[in-house]
C-alpha cells in the first residue's frame, strides 16, 4: 500500500535524484546510473566504466634506475648461487 500512496511523489523523487547527480557528480568524480535489474548487463556496464577510467589514466611502469637495476642484478646472482 505504501507504494501507492509514494507513487505520487515519483516526479518529485525523479527532481531529487537528478539534483543529487547533478550537483555531485564533477569530472574528476563523476556518478554513473547503472541499472541493477539486469545483474549480467550491469556487471558489463560496470566493467566498461572500469576499462575506460583506467585507461583514461595512461599509466605506466616506474622507470628504473641504472643503479637500480644494478642492485638487483647483484641479488639475484647472489641468491642464484645459494
Amino acid at each position: 500500500m505504501a507504494d501507492i500512496e509514494e507513487r505520487q511523489y515519483w516526479k518529485q523523487y525523479q527532481s531529487a535524484y537528478q539534483d543529487c547527480l547533478a550537483g555531485t557528480s564533477t569530472t574528476a568524480a563523476p556518478w554513473y546510473a547503472i541499472p541493477a535489474d539486469d545483474k549480467e548487463n550491469a556487471r558489463l556496464m560496470v566493467a566498461a566504466v572500469v576499462l575506460h577510467t583506467l585507461r583514461e589514466l595512461k599509466l605506466e611502469y616506474p622507470k628504473m634506475s641504472d643503479e637500480r637495476l644494478a642492485e638487483l642484478q647483484t641479488i639475484r646472482a647472489k641468491l642464484a648461487h645459494q
